[in-house]
């Protein structure tokens, strides 16, 4: 068992390099909890002061952070303590690659905090599903046990930092992290693995990141296991259980439990969707391996009512009901909420930015399963309008795929932002994306 780690002094007078402040809400509390700690912090981004505005004004009252915004400089990568970087900076960085020539240690968010702290982990990784895994057993374990333990969220969990949970989780604590594959980057570098992981499934994604390569792309999220011991515990989907093992085979060390059956039948389940038992199939196995038992994780199960954007049914108004899906970036994560409904009245908002993905499969789909196809233009509406047989409705803005899909309906119709697709260029995030949908249907 690992000491408590005595943290502000950890980073008390140390020079910091935070790179990546960002509008999610993670960066702001990891450099308040640096700056807290006594440490001299320096934060640089490539957007600019007017682009981080929200982000600086949570910090303005902070006296000891200098900045370097719409650029970074390959000094402030020299010469500190610590670079502790966000998500997603590209592999070939300059600046990462400079750090690492003068012997800087690499840190990332969620992989520090857990590398440092001595409650027990819980991480849940995968192309799709984690975020609902991650909070079943996450709510499940605030709810209804843990017996005088407390339990904490984390990882790729929007506006809030992992690292300042070192002043908060203890010993015998559980802190449930779901890890996105560059958040696993950290691990990787640190050798880390999650006590418990839970690994939902392996699908096409990031391709933009990860210029095609999906191996790569495979051993960034296999971090979430291949550093575990012989006391540690892998909950795996039958697709990713497969992936595992053709690449890792019998290398692993920790336990393994392959999900065989799905949810009891009388259990009262709120998700929708077969890929939804999966995911809750999964998450009863994390909650069997921490103790609870059968009773205590049934009454988990049935309170959840799910996550915002991730097939949120947000209102029926005139006999219509509307959907967000925004968190549906991925032709998979679209197939998956069309097959849910099951309907073939959907009048579909879908498109925006591509991350290097295959459209024909979810575009011949969608052209048997789909009343209307309202398009958000970008990269990936490109390449679905390439394989349609005839012209549909291309916008810019939600308000004007809203409402066309409006016009468009009629009572018994389901309304689905699901794009299948990333939101930039249109929308600051997917988060933007669905909030604008759901301001508008709460308007109606």
């Amino acid at each position: 068992m690992k000491k408590e780690v005595d943290y502000k002094q950890r980073f008390k007078n140390k020079k910091i390099t935070v790179m990546g402040l960002g509008l999610l809400g993670r960066g702001i509390g990891v450099v308040k909890f640096l700056a807290e700690c006594g440490a001299d912090l320096l934060v640089t981004d490539l957007k600019n002061k007017k682009e981080l505005e929200f982000s600086l004004n949570k910090l303005k009252k902070i006296k000891n952070i200098k900045y370097v915004l719409g650029k970074h400089k390959l000094a402030d990568f020299k010469k500190c303590d610590i670079i502790i970087k966000a998500a997603g900076v590209p592999f070939d960085s300059p600046y990462i690659k400079e750090a690492r020539k003068n012997h800087i240690p690499i840190e990332m968010d969620a992989s520090l905090f857990s590398k440092l702290s001595s409650a027990t982990i819980i991480g849940v990784t995968g192309t799709r599903g984690k975020s609902t895994v991650t909070n079943i057993i996450y709510n499940s374990l605030k709810k209804h046990s843990l017996k005088n333990k407390n339990v904490f969220l984390g990882g790729n969990i929007r506006g809030i930092a992992t690292l300042p949970l070192l002043k908060k989780a203890k010993k015998g604590d559980g802190v449930v992290l779901e890890l996105d594959s560059w958040q696993l980057q950290g691990f990787g570098d640190s050798k880390i693995s999650p006590q418990i992981a839970v690994f939902t499934n392996f699908m096409c994604d990031h391709m933009n990141y990860y210029k095609g390569d999906m191996q790569r792309y495979f051993y960034d999220k296999a971090n979430i296991f291949k550093y575990q011991n012989r006391d540690d515990y892998l909950v795996v989907g039958e697709q990713a259980g497969q992936e595992i093992k053709k690449r890792f085979k019998n290398k692993i060390k920790s336990k393994i439990i392959q999900i065989k059956n799905y949810i009891p039948k009388n259990w009262k389940i709120n998700l929708i969707g077969e890929h939804n038992k999966i995911n809750i199939a999964l998450a009863v196995e994390a909650l069997k391996i921490l103790g609870l038992s059968s009773s205590v994780i049934k009454k988990g199960v049935e309170d959840y009512n799910g996550e915002l954007g991730r097939l949120e049914l947000v209102r029926k108004f005139k006999g219509v009901a509307y959907y967000n899906d925004t968190n549906a970036t991925t032709p998979d994560a679209l197939m998956a909420a069309l097959k849910a409904l099951g309907k073939k009245n959907i009048i579909l908002i879908a498109g925006g930015d591509d991350k290097d993905l295959n459209y024909k499969e979810i575009t011949e789909f969608i052209i048997k399963t789909v009343k209307i196809l309202i398009l958000i233009e970008g990269t990936a509406t490109n390449k679905i309008i390439s394989y349609l047989p005839k012209s549909v409705d291309v916008v810019n803005s939600m308000k004007k795929a809203f409402r066309k899909a409006k016009k468009f309906s009629q009572k018994g119709d389901i309304i689905l932002l699901s794009p299948g697709a990333a939101s930039f260029g249109v929308f600051k995030n997917e988060y933007d994306r669905g909030e604008q949908f759901t301001k508008l249907v709460r308007s109606l």
